[in-house]
């Protein structure tokens, strides 16, 4: 169940996002080592950001896990999405923070429970 939530400044207008949340999927599910099926990836763009003081392209992501993470995980993690973003927006992996969040199932809710 790893959810991506990533917001950025980049005008997302014109740009294939279907690309971004399919190899974000396939990124996140691979590294963690989760289904692609229990993988929900969020893509928020042109949200105000300022990173060291200017509004140039950078972005800010969550992901959330019920376990999978830990230090090198985050790691491979933390380099695929940058490549991606530097990749598919032109955000440079120096503008662009992820915070991990390793969870228990009984904190997420899915299907009208929890897992």
């Amino acid at each position: 169940m790893p959810c991506l939530n990533l917001s950025t400044n980049v005008n997302l207008d014109g740009v294939d996002t279907s690309s971004i949340l399919s190899e974000a999927t396939s990124t996140v599910a691979s590294i963690i080592g989760k289904p692609e099926a229990y993988v929900m990836i969020v893509l928020k763009g042109s949200v105000p950001i300022s990173f060291g003081g200017n509004e140039q392209p950078a972005a800010y992501g969550e992901l959330v896990s019920i376990g999978g993470l830990n230090p090198d995980v985050n790691k491979k993690l933390s380099a695929a999405i940058a490549a991606i973003l530097e990749t598919k927006l032109s955000v440079p992996k120096s503008r662009y923070f992820l915070k991990f969040y390793d969870t228990k199932g009984s904190n997420l809710g899915w299907n009208g429970s929890t897992f």
